[in-house]
């Protein structure tokens, strides 16, 4: 069994074959329809519970079509529904409950120390469907993506994020360590990742550089990332960041700085840090990067039961 909170502690060899998994899985289910069981049926009779504290529609649905596709179920719970440590139950009680009832469970969450204390006492696997400083599925399944289209490792390439601090870069920066990529990093001064993460990455001998110029930071890239600047729950101030940022929208000018082909990724929804001329774009390979979700969702869960070979 194993749990999967975040990329930095899960070894270099097990994601790479996380990754290869879902290469070859994508590639088998050429001709089934999206029900369709894979033919080895490796989870059959397992259950994931899911379980959203945040709104969710590209990771709800991964999920649930991945553990189908493996053979299993799923059941999702509103987190109101439930106590979570409120209404005389402890969080240690329904980590147990859980336990007794699932096989594995995926939590998307507004709390790290709520993943951390579920680990502590559920038996089954615990996946990391998004928390405050991490997003783990996507970025993994955003490296799929990204050595689908590039027909190479990830590790050959130049990848630039555009944009603010937040858990998806968190996760890209992990994995720029764990794949070994050199990752150029686009933000205005204030909106740089936070000391603790970045002695991480030098401790670790990350390829990493910070520019306070998007121009600069997207020279020579072969993949551009961004994510909302504004999030749902947000809590800066919203007219003052979008002027901070005014500068780093990915837009046609941004991209003639880049490669002539460069590829644009978002984890959607979208905002105004990207132009929907860039978004809707030839360069633009979003619709297949929410699609990979899925495939990288089935090898992660195998990746869980100690099932991936």
């Amino acid at each position: 069994m194993n749990h999967f909170i975040t990329l930095k502690d899960i070894p270099s060899k097990d994601l790479r074959k996380i990754v290869n998994n879902a290469k070859k899985r994508k590639n088998k289910r050429k001709n089934f329809n999206t029900l369709d069981i894979d033919k080895d049926n490796p989870l059959k009779g397992k259950l994931l519970i899911q379980m959203f504290e945040k709104a969710s529609l590209r990771t709800r649905l991964s999920f649930y079509l991945a553990i189908k596709q493996l053979g299993g179920g799923t059941i999702t719970l509103k987190a109101n529904e439930l106590h979570l440590g409120k209404g005389g139950e402890s969080l240690a009680d329904t980590a147990r409950i859980l336990s007794t009832y699932g096989d594995a469970f995926m939590l998307r969450t507004d709390s790290d120390k709520k993943i951390d204390e579920f680990s502590k006492y559920l038996t089954i696997p615990i996946i990391n469907g998004l928390s405050p400083s991490s997003h783990p599925t996507q970025v993994l399944s955003d490296i799929l993506t990204v050595e689908e289209i590039k027909k190479k490792s990830i590790s050959k390439l130049n990848i630039c994020w555009i944009g603010d601090t937040n858990n998806v870069l968190n996760s890209l920066i992990a994995a720029s360590v764990k794949f070994s990529f050199r990752l150029n990093i686009g933000c205005p001064k204030n909106y740089k990742p936070k000391k603790f993460v970045l002695d991480w990455v030098k401790k670790n001998k990350g390829k990493i550089n910070i520019y306070n110029d998007a121009k600069k930071a997207v020279k020579n890239a072969d993949v551009i990332f961004s994510d909302k600047v504004i999030s749902l729950n947000d809590k800066a101030n919203k007219s003052k960041k979008i002027k901070d940022f005014k500068n780093f929208q990915i837009n046609s000018k941004l991209m003639s700085f880049a490669k002539r082909d460069t590829t644009f990724l978002h984890c959607l929804p979208r905002g105004t840090e990207v132009s929907s001329k860039v978004f809707l774009g030839k360069n633009s390979k979003v619709w297949l990067q929410a699609l990979n979700r899925v495939h990288v969702q089935k090898s992660i869960l195998l990746y869980c039961f100690g099932k991936l070979r």
